[in-house]
């Protein structure tokens, strides 16, 4: 096995990473990806020298965990297997771990276990997502030591995209997967959004990535298929309409196509 994802998260690139008219451009220095999420497209570069950042504390802790020590993390998860029930997963749920393996092991299950893979908190910043239908937490295709091997000489920070955005120079490229939904790319899309990724966000993003390319990094970012966000990306060098079926129903009759834009900046 090789290293992969490891975790579901909602906007994941797993799909575009296997489509045969998607391909980063190629670049001498490091991957920059500002918002991690499950990291697909990392995965499947597997770039040598890269920054992997994201505003969940709880994400970026869980692959510092698996990059230092993975054999700790991974035995932790097998007693999550070993102990899955409702019970468990709620009184987990509940519980405040202390130790880096075992946060890392506790994010990882109820990751695999919740519903859907979704990641919410309530107003008092703690995880709410209720209990899903999936019984493996330990996976076929987890190669935690892979990952950790991987991860070896990557740079992992927790923090807004704008600063990591500054640190990318000439032959560095950018992988920007900002946080959207394709729900309403047709209407209301801004406003659908703005809980998300406000759309002062939005424009912070485009600013930091315009200015990345001016100092010589290439920058390929993900976006909602809209006209307000094309307008914003309109002295993009190229656009990619990207057309995939839609995950917003829970039920393969009630999934329709939809399109997602990414926009080149070189």
């Amino acid at each position: 096995m090789t290293a992969g994802p490891f975790l579901k998260w909602a906007g994941g690139k797993r799909w575009l990473i296997e489509r045969q008219d998607f391909a980063l451009p190629a670049y001498s220095g490091r991957y920059i990806e500002p918002f991690l999420g499950g990291g697909a497209v990392f995965f499947n570069l597997r770039p040598p020298k890269a920054i992997l950042s994201d505003l969940n504390p709880r994400l970026i802790e869980t692959y510092k965990a698996i990059q230092a020590d993975w054999e700790l993390v991974a035995s932790a998860l097998r007693i999550h297997q070993r102990l899955h029930s409702k019970e468990h997963y709620y009184a987990e749920r509940a519980r405040t771990r202390q130790r880096p393996h075992t946060r890392a092991a506790q994010f990882l299950y109820l990751n695999r276990a919740c519903w859907n893979g979704l990641y919410r908190e309530n107003l008092s910043g703690q995880f709410n997502v209720p209990i899903g239908t999936k019984t493996n937490i330990v996976l076929d295709t987890d190669d935690f030591n892979a990952v950790s091997t991987l991860l070896t000489g990557v740079e992992l920070l927790c923090s807004d995209f704008e600063p990591v955005i500054e640190r990318a120079t000439r032959g560095d490229i950018i992988f920007a997967d900002p946080p959207y939904t394709t729900a309403h790319n047709f209407n209301g899309f801004i406003k659908y959004n703005q809980r998300m990724f406000s759309w002062n966000d939005q424009i912070r993003l485009r600013d930091a990535l315009f200015a990345a390319a001016n100092r010589g990094a290439k920058v390929v970012v993900t976006n909602a298929d809209h006209q307000s966000v094309s307008d914003l990306y309109r002295g993009a060098s190229r656009y990619l309409q990207i057309e995939r079926s839609s995950v917003i129903s829970g039920n393969n009759v009630g999934r329709n196509l939809t399109t997602e834009a990414i926009f080149f900046l070189e």
